[in-house]
């Protein structure tokens, strides 16, 4: 594609909805950069949890994750068709995808200064154009002017499908009610907090 006619799609919608499917398979076919803004958040809660700074019933330490963001690091690696998360120079993909992390994803993606710093982080990964987003917030708040705005959603119970045969086809212990509870609480954090709710643009 011409540089100059390059532009960003944000595509937004529920956990589980296959945006993030649909995102990587667009961007491979047109040439773009695909950027999982739900990895980054993701990678956020996964290096808060191994610092002790989320409790085993899944409440976030508050201060101590917005002190320790300035030592966070998070970029993609592209590898086949495949696109790794990057954690402070560590390759986190499996860790960052188990439910244990799902789990505890939404509270910490509800810090407000979290939401702000990887909001920097993604529109300085925008500033060439050519990408294509997934996410929360990706069409109302990191990119409002974005050229294409796709919205996704299903059902709880079908996304809880989806989630539930990605996790059992990987081994993961888990089971379709565990997953159910999971999607339908990450819907309700989504929709209703303060700083960039989940809405379609």
């Amino acid at each position: 594609m011409n540089s100059e006619r390059k532009i960003i799609i944000a595509i937004d919608g529920y956990s589980s909805s296959g945006k993030s499917t649909m995102a990587r398979r667009l961007a491979s076919e047109i040439g773009y950069r695909y950027i999982d803004s739900g990895a980054m958040y993701r990678a956020v809660t996964l290096w808060a949890m191994r610092h002790g700074m989320v409790s085993r019933d899944g409440v976030p330490d508050v201060d101590a994750i917005v002190k320790a963001l300035p030592q966070i690091s998070i970029d993609f690696l592209v590898d086949g068709q495949s696109q790794l998360t990057v954690l402070n120079g560590e390759v986190v993909e499996p860790e960052i995808r188990t439910l244990e992390v799902s789990n505890c994803v939404s509270p910490v993606a509800a810090i407000p200064q979290v939401r702000h710093a990887l909001v920097k982080m993604q529109q300085d990964m925008g500033k060439t154009k050519g990408i294509v987003m997934d996410g929360r917030d990706i069409g109302t708040v990191v990119f409002p002017d974005a050229e294409m705005k796709v919205f996704c959603d299903a059902s709880a119970e079908r996304r809880a499908e989806r989630r539930y045969k990605e996790l059992t086809e990987k081994g993961a212990g888990v089971t379709y009610e565990e997953v159910l509870d999971n999607v339908r609480t990450r819907d309700r954090i989504d929709e209703t907090r303060s700083e960039g709710p989940l809405r379609c643009a």
